[in-house]
């Protein structure tokens, strides 16, 4: 089971909200629990995701200090005490202050990631976290390739100024040749993690025993095997002959089968 705890006196933006769900069910799965906490106007700020998303909303007690994340925080443990107990829990906020929370929620065994706009998340917490996805960061990275198209309009349009001598013309055709090929683009190599190196950073698993497989996560994020937003589970279905995942849907252990002689 994957939670999803929003701070919303923290991801307040309805875009940050939908880029963090869309983004979690694409590398953890479907998300079954999803809550937002905050107070009144904040919530009323992501009435959109809310309704779309079947969020349930958990409105803040009014009182002189903010008690969003101790809500959280309460109802986090409470779901983690439960039978079963979720595997994944992810928490949408940047804030330091849930890091005794993540700390406790590991020590049980389920897997913590953090969902923040870049700018709000604390140095601090990030490492307490099986990872980290960051929303909020793409509207700014298309902005200087939009600039290119209208330069190259200028130049055709100064052509039809006619009667004013063919100097103008052949300043034209100099500047054309000028322009530098665009480069091509580089390809990536293919991923260079094989099954031998999986073994390698996770000797326990040449026992055949199940392994949880946050656990095994954490070990090849630690050795660089895995993306920071990477899903193990994927990386384990690339050697169906060697590795098997449980449950079929939403695999949270995994064991590897050595090959008969």
């Amino acid at each position: 089971m994957i939670v999803f705890l929003i701070d919303a006196d923290n991801l307040n933006s309805p875009a940050w909200v939908i880029e963090a769900i869309t983004r979690i069910e694409a590398t953890e799965g479907t998300i079954a629990v999803r809550r937002a906490y905050g107070s009144a106007e904040n919530l009323k700020g992501l009435a959109e995701p809310l309704r779309d998303w079947a969020i349930r909303p958990c409105l803040n007690v009014y009182l002189s200090k903010n008690t969003t994340d101790m809500a959280l925080a309460v109802d986090a443990m409470e779901l983690a005490c439960q039978a079963p107990a979720p595997h994944t829990v992810v928490i949408g906020s940047g804030d330091a202050d849930f890091v005794p929370l993540v700390v406790r929620l590991r020590e049980r065994g389920i897997k913590v990631v953090c969902a923040s706009e870049y700018r709000k998340m604390a140095p601090e917490a990030i490492k307490a976290y099986d990872s980290v996805i960051y929303v909020g960061q793409n509207a700014g990275d298309e902005a200087p390739a939009s600039k290119a198209p209208p330069a190259a309009k200028k130049v055709g349009t100064s052509a039809p100024a006619a009667k004013k001598a063919p100097a103008k013309k052949a300043a034209a055709t100099k500047k054309t040749p000028a322009k530098p090929a665009p480069k091509a683009p580089t390809t990536k190599p293919a991923d260079p993690v094989t099954k031998d190196m999986i073994l390698a950073a996770i000797p326990k698993l040449r026992t055949g025993e199940w392994l949880h497989i946050s656990d095994a996560a954490k070990v090849l994020h630690d050795k660089k095997l895995l993306g920071k937003n990477a899903s193990s589970p994927k990386l384990f279905k690339r050697f169906p002959d060697h590795f098997e995942l449980q449950p079929t849907r939403q695999p949270n252990q995994v064991r590897f089968i050595p090959v008969a002689a």
